[in-house]
């Protein structure tokens, strides 16, 4: 065990392939008293406006006036953030679509609106290229959505965007260490779900498969990080940051936040929320880390995360090891595996291809539910399954994983209660969380897809996409809009749930629907 870690700690740390951009304060640390009076007065219906805004002068200016000017008789805070700071859009104010296009037309339109180069600011962190953001209320480079986003622009032929944002996030990886959840100062504590190896092998397709060796250092990298750690752990210390030692030795990942504090981009939300969520016995510190932690998960929110599946006070994120997570970083271990295959340090390759196998008898063990007949999040606390039913569960689908006595079951979940009139839900309860039922979500109705369609279960696949495409077209035609998020179970209604309306734009959604227009 010393030896394979010593090996471990040898293999190639990544080159800098641009110069370090020193990191940024986030703008609750920045503005300090005046962010928080900004946001608990509710100067902005969205937390997340006033943490994106632009100062126009210094920090330490602004603070200064602030004291000063706050004591005043006729003192308005939003006259005052309005002076001294520039209050960004959402990203498509002042277009208005046409409904009478195609819906592909209407994509291949918003494609230039909703590409950007970073300005420093505030709270952007700067990237050398272009790249896509969401949409709406989402102005930056979001990791796991862009995974998405370019299935969309490799269907439409935009190569050189989807070799811009991969160069972004390898710059991010250089910069910081890992991808952040996006290019903000506020998200430097976390990352989100890997699927930066799954973008390099969209490259692949495209460039070859020397991308795989060109990327190498960086997909090391990024294993490190969420690996980090790993070495320490005992029977004293079975956690430490986003890795767990299971009973057996097995170590398996969790998601995590290196904050306990409230988020700036949802800041009064948070601290009204620690409040609730002392009755549970949950500190506020606590609180903060488990909301942190969801937010690394991408699925902020769903009851997966709850102990009680109808209160959000009970959150316990970083109990969780989530299936989805480790999936992912199986896919890294594999896709490492292959990039040191084609580099000239072939080594590690057998040694990577090893680790996967191990986490995938791990995914087996932990993670399948023969109760339930479904892969289920695991309870680190509890030592056993968690009790709700999600899509993650079709991870293992997707990353060929299952056996395919376990796919049938999933299967049988899926058309039994996952698949709706207009696509498959997140969850099976109903939480008033935008992660769970009634809502349908493109990244998951892709996932789904190809998970059935690699257990050869064609016909469902297809009906899944039908009625996923058809949901879009019929909003599109209604409002103009490709939405975030959709309501699959009644389709005459729009999404709901969650911190913030549904937002339009909207990369994942735009790749997509091009994605299996033509798959």
């Amino acid at each position: 065990m010393k030896d394979e870690k010593q090996n471990e700690m040898r293999f190639i740390e990544p080159p800098q392939i641009y110069s370090v951009v020193p990191a940024i304060l986030p703008p609750d640390q920045l503005f300090g008293p005046l962010f928080h009076d900004v946001q608990m007065n509710h100067v902005f219906p969205d937390s997340i406006t006033f943490a994106d805004c632009y100062p126009i002068r210094s920090p330490e200016e602004i603070l200064s006036l602030y004291e000063i000017e706050k004591h005043q008789e006729d003192f308005n805070l939003f006259n005052f953030v309005s002076a001294y700071f520039q209050i960004p859009e959402p990203i498509t104010t002042g277009y208005t679509s046409n409904q009478s296009l195609p819906a592909t037309e209407h994509i291949d339109l918003l494609w230039p609106l909703l590409t950007r180069q970073s300005q420093p600011n505030c709270s952007m962190l700067p990237v050398p290229k272009s790249y896509i953001v969401p949409g709406g209320r989402f102005r930056g480079l979001y990791y796991w959505d862009s995974y998405f986003t370019m299935l969309g622009l490799q269907t439409a032929g935009k190569y050189e965007l989807i070799r811009d944002m991969i160069d972004n996030f390898a710059y991010l990886i250089d910069a910081y260490g890992h991808i952040p959840n996006a290019n903000r100062s506020y998200y430097l504590t976390r990352s989100q779900p890997p699927f930066f190896a799954l973008m390099i092998k969209i490259l692949a397709e495209i460039d070859g498969p020397e991308v795989f060796a060109k990327y190498l250092p960086h997909m090391q990298k990024e294993y490190n990080y969420w690996m980090d750690g790993y070495f320490r752990l005992s029977d004293r210390e079975t956690s430490f940051r986003r890795v767990v030692l299971l009973p057996d030795g097995s170590i398996l990942n969790r998601y995590w936040d290196d904050l306990a504090a409230p988020r700036p981009e949802s800041y009064h939300e948070d601290v009204q929320m620690a409040h609730y969520s002392a009755p549970f016995g949950v500190a506020p510190g606590t609180f903060y880390r488990h909301i942190r932690a969801a937010c690394e998960s991408g699925w902020d929110f769903s009851c997966r995360w709850f102990r009680d599946v109808n209160h959000m006070e009970t959150i316990h994120t970083t109990e969780i090891i989530p299936v989805d997570l480790n999936c992912l970083l199986y896919e890294l271990e594999r896709t490492l595996s292959e990039a040191y295959n084609q580099s000239s340090f072939t080594d590690p390759s057998k040694y990577f291809l090893q680790k996967a196998e191990k986490r995938k008898n791990a995914i087996i063990k932990y993670f399948w539910n023969s109760d339930k007949k479904f892969f289920m999040d695991y309870d680190s606390a509890l030592n056993k399954s968690t009790t709700v039913l999600s899509l993650a569960g079709i991870f293992p689908l997707f990353f060929k994983i299952a056996t395919d006595i376990q796919a049938n079951h999933v299967h049988e979940h899926v058309t039994k209660s996952f698949l709706k009139k207009g696509g498959v839900v997140s969850s099976l309860h109903e939480s008033g969380q935008q992660w769970d039922t009634p809502n349908g979500w493109a990244p998951l109705q892709y996932l789904t897809y190809k998970g059935l369609h690699n257990y050869n279960f064609y016909e469902t696949a297809g009906e899944l996409k039908n009625r996923w495409i058809a949901l879009n077209d019929k909003v599109f035609k209604e409002t103009g809009k490709m939405m975030e998020k959709y309501n699959v179970v009644d389709i005459d209604l729009p999404a709901g749930g969650g911190e913030y309306p549904n937002q339009d734009g909207f990369g994942w959604t735009n790749g997509i629907y091009l994605w299996m227009l033509n798959n």
